[in-house]
């Protein structure tokens, strides 16, 4: 089983917000393969299933941002997930709008989400979703920003953003990080040569698997 989290905070007032992007996205996952939110369990909602051939447990915590880590150690405690086998997905005012960027570990960055995970886990060796969401205009204070609803026109690059995020993820459960990385970090704007990317990473580390180090 991969586990896939996407951060945010519960409830209507916050669902549309730039800090909600890691909902939004599991939200299209789910939705992209007829998963549904059904269950809760250790303070996150959960939609379990199959995705391309893989199983997948998709992961909102319903903690509030800040306490992330109190919903997803459990989890991964519970159903004896390895670290390579957990992506976080959240939003990145580092980031321009509209870029996503995968990588297999790292730091906070400065993220409180995230930041709770990786003190809850006592490691920062996962893989991770960043979503860009620009940073704030002038001197407004950037967490005041993040609990702003994307503006119009704003919404209508992160519609786009939402399906290649879903494309990435997609890529990752079946192929792994190096492939979707490959694929997805360099931002192509046709999503059906990021798929192929994908695919092509993918074949091409099992031959080199298959070769061994005196192929």
């Amino acid at each position: 089983m991969k586990l896939i989290v996407g951060l945010g905070n519960p409830g209507l007032r916050y669902r549309n917000n730039r800090h909600n992007v890691g909902f939004q996205i599991v939200d299209a996952l789910a939705a992209a393969h007829g998963l549904e939110f059904g269950k809760v369990k250790y303070k996150a909602r959960l939609a379990d299933g199959v995705i391309g051939d893989q199983r997948a447990l998709l992961i909102k915590p319903m903690t509030y941002m800040n306490l992330s880590g109190e919903a997803v150690q459990p989890l991964v405690h519970f159903y004896k997930i390895d670290l390579d086998d957990l992506m976080v997905v959240y939003d990145d005012l580092d980031l321009p709008l509209g870029k996503i960027r995968l990588r297999p570990f790292g730091g906070a960055g400065g993220h409180n989400g995230m930041r709770s995970i990786i003190q809850r886990l006592g490691s920062d060796r996962f893989p991770r979703l960043r979503v860009g969401i620009d940073r704030p205009p002038g001197r407004m204070d950037p967490a005041a920003y993040v609990l702003q609803d994307f503006t119009p026109e704003e919404e209508a690059i992160m519609a786009q953003v939402r399906e290649r995020a879903v494309q990435a993820l997609e890529c990752w459960l079946t192929n792994g990080i190096d492939a979707a990385m490959n694929a997805f970090n360099a931002m192509k704007s046709d999503l059906s040569a990021a798929k192929r990317a994908c695919s092509a990473r993918a074949e091409e580390d099992e031959q080199d698997a298959a070769n061994g180090p005196n192929g």
